[in-house]
């Protein structure tokens, strides 16, 4: 057999994401790419900002030696200064060089944090819905998801959570702003997860780990605020990425920061700097690094993805869609007016639609759209979403 059967298996298994995105490619070559409306994938649509390019130029033009060469596995330490330094102005809490691991984006620290932490048979309580890739991360590391039930509204429920922590829990991964739903978790939630967890972890004499990732923070609505995991619980993790806020997906760069009064830190620091190492990524790319630290409290116009949001909100909600209003990234996720959201996604594929079906997030009876797409996109593919929802009327 070619391929191994469990790697056979997570094909099987493979991301709806990608599955919709591959089906657009072949309509758009079908039918033209301007009568194509792919929401299926959320890669920034927004050019990064202007200074991203011009600090580039001079980059890239500096002969200095080594430039592009290996450096200390955690990163360049002047970049991690930048980074503890930011944090610390925005968080109030006193970061250094020693509490920050430069990655190969987010998914890179995720994956970092999860082998520096997991045993096999360790469980991860994820609230759901949430990003499907979760699932082949901890399979990486042996780790087991366990999903729980959000309110209503997608925010957090503590009664799930609570019922679904056990001796076997290692850490509770959240993303906020949530991909697929737009959710915000507010302070006021994350601080009852703060106690919760110190709770549970005074009961087994062991941290349970609290793991934020958040590569959408800056893209935010309607003046909400994303608070801070560090400022409601000691043993938390965030990781995060340059991806979306500076509309620089393709090139992996984002960053590990660990509380600086994380149980067992020498320990732990040592060991996803080893990670890091291990796992392939040696270190973060060596140019994004060195470009990052004059853009850490940039971002794109966040203003034109809510605007985007707007424009698909009104469209959608005129045409008899029920939908919670996301606070940020840039997804929306709708209720199926049927029970098989599979099949509902498969009647939008008829307007060449392409959305992607909740379940694929761990949230049946909805789909998700990528509304990071030009506005004449969402202004064209308006009427093909009301003419499908008429069908199911």
């Amino acid at each position: 057999m070619s391929v191994s059967e469990k790697i056979r298996s997570s094909i099987e298994r493979a991301s709806w994401i990608r599955r919709m995105f591959e089906e657009g490619a072949l309509r758009k070559a079908r039918y033209g790419p301007e009568n194509v409306f792919d929401f299926s994938l959320g890669n920034p649509n927004l050019e990064p900002p202007a200074k991203v390019k011009e600090i580039l130029r001079e980059l890239v033009s500096n002969s200095s030696s080594g430039m592009h060469g290996y450096m200390h596995n955690a990163g360049f330490v002047k970049t991690r200064e930048a980074v503890a330094t930011y944090l610390s102005n925005r968080d109030s809490i006193s970061f250094g060089p020693e509490d920050i691991v430069m990655t190969a984006g987010a998914g890179g620290a995720l994956n970092v944090v999860l082998k520096t932490i997991l045993n096999p048979g360790d469980e991860i309580i994820i609230p759901a819905p949430y990003f499907a890739e979760y699932n082949f991360y901890l399979d990486n590391y042996d780790g087991i998801p366990k999903t729980v039930d959000t309110n209503p509204d997608f925010s957090l429920n503590l009664l799930t959570i609570e019922e679904a922590i056990s001796p076997s829990t290692k850490a509770v991964l959240i993303n906020n702003p949530n991909n697929p739903t737009g959710r915000v978790y507010i302070k006021d939630e994350l601080s009852q997860l703060g106690k919760l967890l110190t709770l549970y972890s005074q009961r087994y004499g062991r941290p349970i780990y609290l793991i934020s990732d958040e590569p959408y923070r800056k893209i935010i609505y309607d003046g909400l605020i994303c608070p801070s995991i560090f400022d409601v619980y000691t043993d938390s993790f965030l990781v995060t990425s340059f991806s979306k806020d500076l509309s620089l997906a393709g090139e992996r760069i984002g960053y590990i920061a660990s509380h600086p009064l994380i149980a067992d830190k020498d320990i732990i620091v040592e060991g996803l700097i080893l990670c890091n190492r291990i796992l392939g990524f040696v270190n973060a790319p060596a140019l994004m690094q060195r470009l990052i630290p004059f853009l850490l409290a940039d971002s794109v116009d966040v203003a034109l993805y809510q605007q985007k949001r707007d424009t698909l909100c009104k469209g959608l909600e005129a045409a008899g869609y029920r939908f919670t209003m996301p606070g940020g990234a840039f997804y929306l996720f709708p209720e199926t007016p049927i029970p098989d959201d599979v099949e509902f996604v498969s009647s939008l594929q008829d307007e060449n639609i392409l959305t992607v079906p909740g379940s694929g997030f761990g949230g049946p009876g909805h789909f998700r759209i990528a509304y990071c797409v030009a506005d004449e996109t969402i202004e064209r593919a308006l009427p093909g979403f009301a003419r499908v929802m008429e069908r199911y009327r």
